[in-house]
């Protein structure tokens, strides 16, 4: 385990953002997986800043969100496709081929779920997971009680998020959301994890993930176990762990 500890927000974006553009210039194939939010939104200008100033060969590299929401269409600012293209694959000019993302409205999501892991393994695997940190402790739409065997499967969306998602796009109750989402087991075989978390409100969530049991209550916890795994944390997030530094 290694814990990184950012002095403050704006060291927090550059170094999350460097974890990704180092992974591309190591590996100019790498397979990255992403994830979308308020803690990714300003790492990821970062890269496509750096990207715009200095550009790299970005020809062969695969882009990819973590999860993605589940019958509501592209055109929703809130889906994942549309923010992963809109934040980093159209900046750094990702070929469409390689960046995969499974469909949003499918009549088959047990088969999107096996396409999307099947085009993951296809390419060599993950390089490289970016991972944000849920409120309760969720890592991708994996919700407390989600089994670490779980493969990619389609998750019930956390009740806070599913409650602005209908907010924000007027889909009433008889409509079901869900999230399609790398189960724990297919997040674990990533060959590096960077977890990410910034802010007071996740310090002791935190504090559960890195001092408490490996439990299923408490899905990241299970991170504990990966071998090449990096926490960056802001100074507010880590206030609960800095003896692990």
């Amino acid at each position: 385990m290694k814990l990184i500890i950012a002095k403050d927000e704006h060291e927090f974006d550059v170094m999350a953002a460097w974890e990704i553009i180092g992974q591309m210039l190591r590996k100019p194939d790498s397979v990255i997986g992403l994830s979308t939010g308020q803690t990714t939104k300003n790492m990821h200008a970062i890269v496509s800043d750096i990207y715009r100033q200095y550009p790299f060969d970005t020809s062969r590299v695969t882009l990819f969100n973590v999860d993605e929401l589940t019958n509501l269409p592209r055109s929703y600012a809130g889906c994942c496709y549309t923010m992963i293209a809109e934040q980093i694959a159209r900046p750094l000019q990702i070929p469409d081929e390689r960046f995969i993302m499974p469909q949003t409205i499918s009549e088959d999501y047990e088969a999107e779920c096996r396409n999307f892991q099947k085009a993951l393994e296809e390419r060599g695997g993950i390089d490289l997971q970016m991972l944000g940190l849920g409120y309760n402790g969720h890592i991708g739409i994996n919700q407390p009680g989600t089994p670490f065997g779980s493969e990619t499967w389609v998750s019930p969306m956390d009740p806070i998020f599913e409650e602005r998602v209908r907010r924000e796009t007027g889909v009433g109750p008889e409509h079901e959301l869900g999230g399609l989402t790398l189960g724990i087991r297919t997040i674990m075989h990533a060959r590096h994890i960077v977890l990410i978390a910034k802010g007071g409100h996740k310090a002791d969530m935190v504090r559960q993930m890195l001092k408490g049991p490996v439990t299923e209550d408490i899905p990241a916890s299970v991170l504990q176990l990966h071998p090449n795994c990096t926490f960056l944390l802001d100074a507010d997030a880590a206030q609960y762990v800095t003896d692990l530094a």
